[in-house]
């Protein structure tokens, strides 16, 4: 058997507008450097960097952002593998991707943002199931770095020790995972909700029916739809695009019960895999899409349908889907 290599193409532009970056560090925490292989007929094609993962990443980086600002940015990997599913007739492709980013200061790391990401491609779509990996390896950590330009450094710091253990630290520092007291009123991000800070001066309104419809801060007043959750009452719902649905906790975080069809309506129904095994969203299917106004017929219909339980990621904002999510039994 022949093998031959498929190398990364990071040559795409991630470039910062603001210019805010000093520094820019790589850690690969990786314990395999490997990334993996496909075949190609009768050929192994090894996935690969030109030359180390934290060597090629910063070289890029620094490419497209000569301009040196104030902040030190660091990337850490934690996941990056290529599989192959082989099937009787043709053959599936695997991605899996985490990575994260922080904003050192010198009290230590500040989360800004993460990619968990598992897509594939199959060869009855392209036989090139490496060249298309590969490429959609640049895409997630473009995407990556375009959405970490733009995330708010948390107010929580870790030390750098505590890198490799930064998902369950945060989590324990998040108040809306363990207060029994919820505040009301409306949450314009995801990170105010999961910090529980709700914007301040709002009043949730009602129409004649019940159903919440905006929130009023004086002359000021915000369709629901422009939060990405509100408290009533003492309960908490998420902004979906149909209208919103409670929002329930356990021992594993929050989450939502929800069908495919209001979650991802007509237009917006398609999704790439997220989470090692696990559905979300990604680029344009983002938690803030717009929302049609839910009436009583729809808030009707909706207790009729069976629900399949959707988890919020409190690093992203993004739902955490079920495996074959909406798919019929």
């Amino acid at each position: 058997m022949a093998q031959k290599t498929e190398t990364i193409d990071l040559s795409k532009s991630i470039k910062n507008g603001n210019n805010s970056i000093k520094t820019f560090t790589v850690i690969d925490q990786r314990p395999n450097q490997d990334i993996g292989s496909v075949m190609y007929h009768k050929d192994q094609v090894n996935v690969v960097f030109e030359n180390n993962a934290a060597t090629d990443i910063k070289n890029w980086f620094y490419k497209y952002n000569p301009v040196r600002g104030n902040d030190d940015l660091v990337l850490l990997l934690e996941r990056l593998n290529i599989s192959e599913d082989k099937k009787e007739k043709y053959s599936v492709g695997k991605l899996e991707l985490r990575a994260s980013t922080f904003i050192k200061n010198d009290d230590g790391y500040h989360f800004l943002y993460r990619i968990d990401t598992a897509a594939t491609v199959s060869s009855r779509t392209t036989p090139y199931l490496a060249q298309n990996l590969a490429r959609k390896t640049t895409l997630i950590f473009t995407d990556l770095f375009k959405k970490s330009y733009k995330s708010k450094p948390w107010e929580y710091s870790i030390s750098e020790n505590d890198l490799p253990n930064y998902t369950s630290l945060l989590k324990d520092k998040l108040d809306i995972l363990k207060t029994e007291t919820l505040k009301d009123g409306v949450y314009k991000d995801y990170y105010s909700f999961f910090t529980h800070n709700p914007e301040p001066g709002f009043i949730i309104e009602t129409n004649t029916k019940g159903i919440v419809t905006k929130a009023v801060n004086g002359e000021k007043k915000e369709p629901i739809r422009n939060f990405y959750a509100f408290i009533h009452n003492g309960i908490p719902f998420k902004v979906i695009p149909v209208g919103y649905v409670e929002i329930f906790r356990d021992d594993q975080g929050l989450f939502i019960e929800v069908k495919k069809e209001e979650l991802f309506p007509e237009s917006n129904s398609s999704f790439i895999m997220i989470g090692g095994g696990i559905a979300g969203l990604i680029g344009s299917v983002a938690a803030n899409v717009a929302i049609a106004a839910i009436d009583a017929g729809a808030a009707k219909k909706r207790k009729a349908m069976a629900g399949t339980e959707v988890s919020l990621d409190p690093f992203t904002g993004h739902y955490i889907l079920p495996e074959n999510f909406g798919k019929s039994k």
